[in-house]
């Protein structure tokens, strides 16, 4: 399952620092980041069932930084 969140993460460097950290900790992630786009996506897919989302925003608040569930777009009708 894949999981994208609009974030804050601004710079390459902090992107790979909290991308490791989260691959780290959530053991079965594989994290990656657009920080070009406008929302600064990071997209999370696990390995082992679902993403925990919740807990991913905490970790990355507890980081210093923000992270938002973003919106399916296609399942608005």
């Amino acid at each position: 399952m894949v999981e994208v969140f609009k974030t804050n993460i601004r710079t390459r460097a902090q992107a790979l620092a909290i991308g490791n950290f989260l691959q780290d900790s959530f053991g079965l992630y594989v994290v990656n980041f657009d920080i070009d786009d406008c929302d600064h996506i990071m997209r999370i897919r696990s390995l082992s069932g679902a993403v925990d989302s919740d807990r991913v925003c905490r970790v990355v608040l507890a980081l210093g930084f923000e992270a938002n569930v973003l919106a399916d777009e296609s399942a608005v009708a």
